[in-house]
């Protein structure tokens, strides 16, 4: 499996992006998936997550609620992450990951799978 992550870019606070993550070599539907993102001399954090392991369901740091969505489309094999009103905290690589388990852990990098190589977003005030 390899994860393919793209839409980063350099944007002004308050602006959008849309972040896309890639699947391939199995079905996006056979996982949970999840964003983070590493800000410059800080740990990898959780962002959001979408899992469907017995259900539909979607998380989101208390720092990204209500400005942030995930969502996917299995048929393309491709998770979405839908930035809005950026703010320069949110300065950081962005990962894309894949849970092939229950996804009770969502926010836990460690009971992720695969990683994709990351997208910078920057953030200029």
């Amino acid at each position: 499996v390899q994860l393919q992550a793209s839409g980063g870019g350099s944007v002004q606070a308050g602006d959008s992006l849309r972040l896309s993550c890639v699947l391939s070599g199995n079905t996006l539907s056979n996982y949970n998936m999840g964003w983070f993102r590493q800000a410059p001399g800080k740990e990898r954090a959780f962002v959001a997550a979408h899992v469907t392991y017995s259900g539909d369901s979607t998380h989101f740091a208390d720092s990204v609620k209500g400005r942030f969505a995930i969502s996917r489309d299995d048929a393309k094999n491709t998770v979405y992450l839908q930035m809005n009103s950026l703010k320069p905290e949110d300065t950081a690589v962005y990962y894309c990951a894949a849970d092939a388990g229950t996804g009770s852990y969502y926010d836990n990098q460690k009971f992720y799978d695969y990683w994709g190589q990351g997208t910078q977003v920057t953030v200029s005030s």
